[in-house]
Formats: structure tokens, sequence, C-alpha cells
């Protein structure tokens, strides 16, 4: 089990992530790759990517075992701000902090495991000895990201944004205590104390830092948090899934049949009373609409790919999509002539 430990300094010190992060759901994609669970959500997504993939996962393989223990400088907090922000920080690492980690790794390979083709001693002689070894590891994370988690960032991040609001309706409705309290149930708030599901026992005492939540799409069962405890704390945990990734494709017959359906103002006044994440109920109430004309618009919306919708206890909650963001901002201002911008039509 782990603990993490509050003081009242903390409860004022806990934020939400922004939105997933690149390195986190590259390094935890990569155990979705390699297990068999899961299969609605990551069943097609392990298919094609590992088409893309052609099986270079060598050095990934050696740093990232199937379960347990994988070194904190993978994921370094940087991240949060971008693949390349995050990649830069990992190839900074300092020498001395990658030894540790991966003698750690080392030692917490589990006796008669499967060996990789590159060992995890062997790695750890290769990149303590500079920059163009953890150069090449970048390259492999890019690579890897670039075929396995680019081709769904936008289904990610519409994931993520839902669970963001989630916890944004509990933070404003009952501070805190209340977001710690709405999280997944392998996750517990017994204050001062969150308790989670965990394969070992930590206890992770905050000390006035505060907590970090990231939602990932690719964590699964448990949260994980990083194991060096004088790292900024970060509590990453799985988001609800209402299906699998989709992987970001332009036209078709299916995606332009429904786009084709939202015409109207009705549906625009639909689709701009999700923007900031609603209710059904608050649905129909801003839109003008009755319940099962507000449920019906938003279930075409849906089809389209331009709302997401996750289901929390007896509430349903709509939330844009990037490309649903990217329309309406796009139907706010239409150019007239001479650089002039008139209303949009209906």
């Amino acid at each position: 089990m782990l603990r993490i430990h509050f003081t009242g300094a903390d409860l004022g010190g806990v934020r939400m992530a922004a939105g997933p992060d690149p390195l986190w759901e590259t390094i935890l994609s990569f155990h979705r790759l390699r297990d068999r669970r899961g299969a609605p959500v990551f069943g097609e997504w392990r298919t094609e990517t590992r088409v893309r993939l052609k099986g270079e996962t060598r050095l990934l393989g050696a740093l990232v075992p199937r379960r347990g223990y994988f070194p904190d400088f993978l994921t370094p907090a940087e991240s949060r701000f971008g693949l390349a922000e995050g990649l830069e920080a990992l190839r900074a690492t300092p020498a001395a902090q990658v030894r540790t980690e991966l003698a750690l790794l080392a030692s917490a390979s589990a006796p008669g495991a499967a060996r990789s083709t590159v060992s995890p001693a062997g790695a750890a002689t290769s990149l303590a000895d500079g920059t163009t070894d953890l150069g090449r590891l970048t390259g492999a994370l890019r690579a890897y990201h670039r075929a396995a988690v680019e081709p769904y960032w936008p289904h990610i991040r519409a994931r993520a944004e839902a669970d963001r609001l989630i916890r944004g309706r509990a933070l404003l409705d009952g501070g805190a205590g209340e977001l710690l309290a709405t999280l997944p149930p392998m996750i517990r708030w017994r204050a001062p104390v969150l308790e989670a599901d965990y394969p070992v026992d930590r206890e992770l005492w905050l000390d006035g830092r505060g907590l970090l939540l990231q939602p990932s799409f690719f964590c699964r069962g448990t949260p994980v948090v990083y194991r060096d405890p004088a790292l900024p704390p970060v509590l990453v945990y799985p988001v609800t899934h209402a299906g699998a990734p989709a992987a970001a494709r332009h036209g078709g017959p299916g995606a332009a049949a429904s786009l084709g359906r939202l015409v109207g103002r009705t549906r625009s006044a639909v689709l701009s009373a999700i923007a900031h994440g609603t209710t059904t109920s608050e649905l129909a109430r801003r839109a003008g609409v009755s319940l099962a004309s507000a449920s019906q618009h938003a279930c075409v919306l849906r089809e389209a790919g331009l709302v997401v919708t996750l289901r929390h206890g007896n509430a349903v909650l709509h939330s844009l999509t990037p490309l649903g963001a990217a329309l309406l901002d796009g139907a706010q201002e239409v150019p007239g002539p001479a650089g002039t911008t008139r209303p949009a039509p209906a």
C-alpha cells in the first residue's frame, strides 16, 4: 500500500496537471504494450503500434521492465511542459543519478525473470559514460513516442481534460479534500493520509511541498509515484476509460457523415455551451433545449469526435476534444470583405 501524508500546507498545495505528460504516457504505454490486459481499450492500439515499431524497443526494454520499478530520470518534471523539454531534461541527467537509479533497477529485477538482450547492468555502464549515450536513449524515446503515443495524442488529451473537469468541479464544490476523495477507487482519502493500492509498501511525507495530480491514459491498475522522495511529489493515476484510443485521422466516410450533421444554430449553441465543461442538465439550460434534445446533440457531437463524455456518479459530464475546441475557435470569427470580420452564419 502507498500512504501519502498531508499537512495543512500540503492540502493548499494540491494541484492538477494542465494536461497529459508526454514522457509519463510514453513510459507507461510501454508497459501496456507488453501485457495482455485491458484488450477492449488497448487491444487495437497494441496491434497498430507493434506494426509501426517493427520491434525496435531493445533499449527501452532494458530500462522499463514489464512491471515494478523503472528509473525516475525517465520521467523528469520538465516533461509536463512538452516532449522536447522533457527529453532535454533527461539528456541533462547527472551521471551519478543515472548510475544510482540503474543500480536500483538491476537489484529490483525479479529472480528468474526473462532477460532482455540489453541487460540493466549493461545499460547502466553504457548510459553512465556520458551524454552521447543519453542522447541515444532520448532518440529511442522520441522514436517510440512517435509510433505509440503521438498518433493517439488528441484522444489521450481529451480523456485527461475530461478527468480534469471532474476534479475541478470537486475542488470548487468542496476544496482539496473533496478533490482527493473523487480520485479513482484504488485511491482513498482518509484525512490526513491518501492511501492507494500499490505493489509495495511506501510512505511518502509531503512536508509542505504539496502534490501534483497527473491523470494518465496508459496508467492502469495502480497509481505511480517517484521512488526518490526528494523529487517533487507527483501522483500519476489512471483516467476512466470510455473506449479505445483512436489514431487521429482526417476524413473518412464515418467522420464526414457525422460532421455533415453539424449544421444549424441549435447544434452550434450546444457546442458553445460545452466549451468549459458541463453536465447534460446544465447543457440543456445553457442551450435552451430539452434534456432529451441536449443528450441527442451531445451524442452527435461525440460521434463526430468533437466532444468526450464521462460518467461520474449520477452525472454525465461533457467536454470538448481538441478538434471540438479548434472548430469552436474557428467559428467565433469569419473573415469578411477587406479583412473585416463578421459573425459566423447559423
